[in-house]
């Protein structure tokens, strides 16, 4: 398995956080780091707003906008989006952006995280796993998804999908082949599983590798969760953002 992983490469890391929220780099680390693993695009994803612990000032957007500029001066060779990992939200409009949030962004990815109000998720350390809790949980997912496409948005990455709660994994990954959305394989968190992603596999889903980078070193990390892949079945062609680097 550690010989076929080392034959691929990661094209674009498209999940990384910075000091804009609780990341320990700025954008030009980030975006340095892009550039010594060779990688040809970066995004700068930091903590949707409606996290009080540790979310991104929308304010600050023309700010890290500036920032993604000099760093794109100093590192030519990598592209650097601006985007936001949205939080999801039991009610409507699902994500804790605004429409003129969207305009201003470069790409959308959304998941659920604990500190924000309206997610009514329980962790899954206090062992309640309801049908009822799951259904729930999905249903945000779900709602997440649709209503974006349904207001003429979408969501790229469906981050770290059935991480901190229950969810059902194959109605959410009908949902992304609905979409069109990215079902990643994260970094940071174990989810998607080996399990799970067996689950999605039968769909017409694709996935994505993300570092979910919090310090500058791990932006471009995949091998790991590139393993975790193989182990579930999965075809690495399946894998947008992966490519093998010589013959198999």
């Amino acid at each position: 398995m550690t010989d076929k992983v080392a034959k691929y490469k990661m094209l674009w890391d498209h999940h990384t956080h910075t000091t804009y929220s609780h990341g320990k780099g700025s954008i030009l680390d980030n975006v340095k780091a892009a550039h010594e693993k060779g990688l040809q695009s970066i995004a700068i994803t930091d903590h949707g707003p409606g996290n009080f612990c540790y979310g991104m000032k929308m304010e600050k957007i023309p700010e890290m906008r500036a920032d993604i500029e000099e760093a794109m001066k100093i590192y030519p060779d990598v592209k650097v989006l601006l985007g936001v990992e949205a939080n999801t939200l039991l009610r409507a409009p699902y994500v804790d952006i605004s429409d003129d949030d969207w305009k201003d962004l470069d790409i959308v990815l959304a998941g659920f995280h604990f500190a924000v109000l309206g997610c009514g998720m329980i962790p899954n350390r206090l062992g309640i796993r309801s049908q009822s809790l799951l259904v729930r949980n999905t249903d945000m997912i779900l709602n997440t998804l649709y209503h974006a496409e349904e207001q003429g948005h979408h969501i790229e990455i469906l981050t770290h999908p059935g991480d901190k709660g229950p969810f059902d994994i194959t109605e959410i990954a009908k949902a992304c082949e609905d979409t069109g959305t990215l079902m990643e394989i994260n970094g940071k968190h174990p989810h998607l599983t080996s399990d799970e992603i067996k689950l999605a596999a039968p769909f017409d889903v694709k996935f994505v590798i993300s570092s979910d980078a919090h310090i500058p070193g791990n932006v471009g990390l995949f091998r790991p969760q590139l393993t975790r892949a193989l182990e579930a079945g999965l075809d690495p062609e399946r894998i947008v953002n992966i490519v093998l680097t010589e013959e198999k």
